[in-house]
């Protein structure tokens, strides 16, 4: 029985943890072991979790240390867990988020139900609008630095409760395994890739930052999507002075902004006759900079506004390039095709496309010319010929305009 174990974990939170897990998919841990292979015994596997849990002897394995090329030719470090430690850390995070949820700021966006990136976007938008300075604040290697007794400084201001701050402590803790076997112990930190990681991160954030600005700088609005953070100011003395007091307050928590990506920006527009060393900066996959827009009314002026960054773009490309390869899909029929790259697309256009559409167009106008390939390649009878490749995939355009969600965009439509 569960009442006679240390701590009471209901099973039936076990496994809405493996349903959650399940749902959002995943590369296996250090085992191996996939979901595949983890459901072949599951009611033996969620038992083992629970009854480990429950009796304070579980203890999580490493996390597998992977690393993803990032765009600007660095590399992004992520901590993969084990199927079996996704499930237990989702454990926690059903019983902590609910508490510390209503506690968070309202301009905190990153990892929290109801709140999303194109929000913040959204917000970031209007504020420019309204303040003349932006400073874009960058934390240097956050996840990496996060100092585990302040961590749980944060957290014991939310819960008591000793299995969870038992559980997220040994996740801290946990060694890293890298692709060759070797371990790294862990002093600080909290591994990108965790199931709990964003919500301590959140967690520590909310005290270090939100709060803090709350209460020491209440009329200045920020936005919040993890670390990335942009604060806006009056002018730029304004500016100047919140990084030298948000550094100090950072350097507090055992934070250091990046001394060369965090920078003071002027939000130009035609309201706007000054002249700022920085003019653009990016946030959450947009870049902000000046740009020529046209009124209703037929005139042109100068909004600050967003759009589909460049190393998003590159992003983008490189997905339809690299990973599609659909022109050497040949042994596929286009409705294949369609199906494979249309939930992609779809979330693509649903993020990208809320702000200066035409820059999303631009980067999915050489979609047609893979598809224009792949039916070259596909059909002897149109081998060499582009321009009649063009025209076929027009006529099915015409009988079936919904078959790629990127059809629907004005300008994208294949053109004879």
């Amino acid at each position: 029985m569960s009442g006679a174990k240390p701590f009471a974990i209901p099973k039936r939170m076990v496994w809405q943890a493996y349903l959650n897990v399940k749902a959002k998919g995943g590369a296996a841990g250090v085992d191996g072991q996939t979901m595949e292979d983890f459901e072949l015994r599951l009611k033996d596997n969620l038992y083992r979790i629970w009854n480990r849990m429950s009796s304070g002897t579980y203890f999580p394995p490493p996390v597998l240390r992977v690393e993803i090329p990032k765009l600007d030719g660095g590399k992004r470090k992520l901590g993969v867990p084990t199927i079996t430690d996704r499930i237990a850390q989702t454990v926690a995070k059903l019983y902590l988020e609910p508490k510390v949820e209503p506690e968070f700021h309202r301009d905190s966006y990153g990892y929290r139900p109801g709140r999303s990136a194109i929000q913040a976007v959204g917000q970031a938008r209007k504020r420019c609008w309204q303040h003349d300075w932006v400073l874009d604040l960058d934390v240097l290697a956050f996840f990496d630095s996060l100092d585990h007794s302040l961590v749980m400084r944060a957290i014991r201001k939310y819960t008591n409760c000793t299995w969870v701050l038992l559980y997220v402590e040994r996740w801290l803790k946990a060694d890293v395994q890298h692709s060759d076997g070797t371990r790294e112990t862990r002093e600080t930190g909290t591994p990108q890739g965790g199931v709990v990681s964003p919500l301590i991160a959140n967690i520590f954030l909310h005290l270090a930052f939100d709060d803090w600005m709350q209460r020491e700088h209440p009329r200045v609005p920020f936005e919040r999507y993890a670390d990335d953070v942009l604060v806006h100011c009056r002018t730029r003395e304004h500016a100047e002075s919140m990084k030298q007091q948000i550094a100090a307050r950072l350097r507090q928590c055992q934070l250091r902004l990046h001394p060369t990506k965090t920078k003071i920006v002027y939000c130009k527009d035609s309201n706007r006759s000054g002249v700022g060393e920085n003019e653009t900066f990016d946030f959450l996959g947009f870049t902000f900079r000046p740009r020529r827009v046209r009124a209703q009314q037929g005139q042109y002026f100068v909004s600050f506004s967003p759009a589909i960054s460049g190393k998003a773009a590159r992003g983008l490309r490189e997905t339809m390039r690299r990973s599609w390869r659909l022109h050497r899909r040949t042994e596929s029929d286009i409705n294949v095709l369609a199906n494979m790259i249309n939930p992609v697309l779809r979330g693509w256009i649903q993020y990208y496309g809320n702000y200066r559409r035409s820059a999303l167009v631009a980067v999915l106008r050489g979609l047609n010319l893979s598809l224009r390939l792949w039916t070259m390649r596909k059909f002897k009878r149109f081998k060499g010929r582009p321009r009649q490749a063009e025209q076929w995939l027009r006529r099915i355009a015409k009988r079936e305009p919904e078959l790629f969600v990127h059809w629907r965009l004005a300008g994208l439509r294949p053109a004879g």
